[in-house]
């Protein structure tokens, strides 16, 4: 189009010539570009000054060579086999040889950057997502056998108080909690109301060691129910209430509570027991810091945790997370 507008219209060429001359003129200009296209990527190892260079330079031969084949397969279409050129013609036609294979090399370059930061852009993305995988995945793992240790260890005391009756229902609790891990994908969220069931089978054996000493509440709005979370979100922060907030000689209340607002989903969990001690820099446990790790990775700043003492005695412990990450 632009050896149209620079040349072809304003020249006076019969038809029968115009027509067959452009379609010559198209056909070299394309086959002129796909060699140029190889050559460029020949140089891409080289130096800067020495790729520029090369680059000019076969720019330039190549405007000369296209001109040349334009101005030749032209006097071959008069019937003439050779006819020297102006200075006007050669000044005319080289420029627009050379404005035309400009255009396209400017284009092709950028074009080129372009996809090559893409593909730079795509390959980091895909390594920080294989790390950030590998890491929930390292972090989700941990939970098991933390858990699980302290299940098993509550079911040797058992034993040892020679109650065997408790100690077979919580070993049989116990392979349904084992069951869940090993069958549950560390990557995939479940549904809170899974979460939940799981977390009643943890409870209840706790409940057969601690007894009457032990009372859980949990409430679940319902419309929170098929809202997806990652697993074993909630049971650390229940088994770090027993496990640091239990008093020896008082009965404690544990209450679950989970509401959605327009923007967050809140998961409260509160306790009767000692409370964290102010006076004392509040050490964080496997099962919290591994829950605010992989928060952080699932959900960015996205995410709030809180936690503190309750005014009538006893902590509590508040994950907040963006409700529009946690459709099924």
């Amino acid at each position: 189009m632009l050896t149209e507008l620079m040349i072809k219209i304003p020249s006076e060429e019969p038809w029968t010539i115009h027509i067959p001359h452009l379609i010559i003129d198209v056909a070299c200009g394309f086959l002129i570009t796909l060699a140029l296209r190889r050559f460029y990527n020949c140089f891409s190892q080289q130096e800067l000054k020495v790729k520029v260079a090369l680059r000019i330079m076969l720019l330039l031969i190549a405007t000369l060579l296209w001109t040349q084949i334009k101005w030749v397969s032209l006097q071959w279409l008069y019937g003439n086999w050779w006819q020297p050129m102006s200075w006007f013609d050669f000044g005319t036609w080289t420029s627009a040889s050379l404005t035309m294979l400009s255009t396209w090399t400017a284009f092709y370059y950028g074009i080129k950057i372009y996809l090559d930061n893409l593909e730079q852009t795509q390959k980091a993305a895909e390594a920080t997502h294989l790390a950030k995988e590998s890491q929930l995945k390292m972090l989700r793992y941990q939970l098991n056998p933390h858990f699980m240790f302290n299940s098993i260890n509550a079911i040797c005391t058992l034993i040892l108080k020679k109650e065997s009756l408790q100690a077979v229902t919580m070993l049989e609790k116990l392979c349904d909690l084992l069951r869940h891990s090993l069958y549950t994908d560390p990557l995939e969220k479940v549904a809170i109301k899974e979460e939940i069931a799981m977390l009643r089978t943890y409870l209840d054996i706790e409940q057969c060691r601690f007894a009457d000493k032990l009372e859980v509440n949990i409430n679940v709005a319902q419309q929170c129910n098929d809202l997806l979370i990652p697993s074993l979100l909630i049971q650390p922060l229940v088994e770090n209430a027993l496990k640091h907030g239990m008093r020896a000689d008082q009965k404690m209340v544990i209450t679950i509570s989970i509401e959605k607002t327009k923007t967050a989903l809140l998961i409260n969990v509160a306790d009767t027991g000692k409370g964290f001690d102010d006076n004392k820099k509040t050490k964080t446990g496997i099962g919290l810091a591994n829950c605010e790790q992989r928060l952080k990775l699932i959900y960015g700043n996205s995410h709030r945790i809180e936690k503190g003492n309750a005014t009538s005695g006893g902590a509590w412990f508040c994950i907040s997370l963006p409700i529009n990450g946690l459709q099924s």
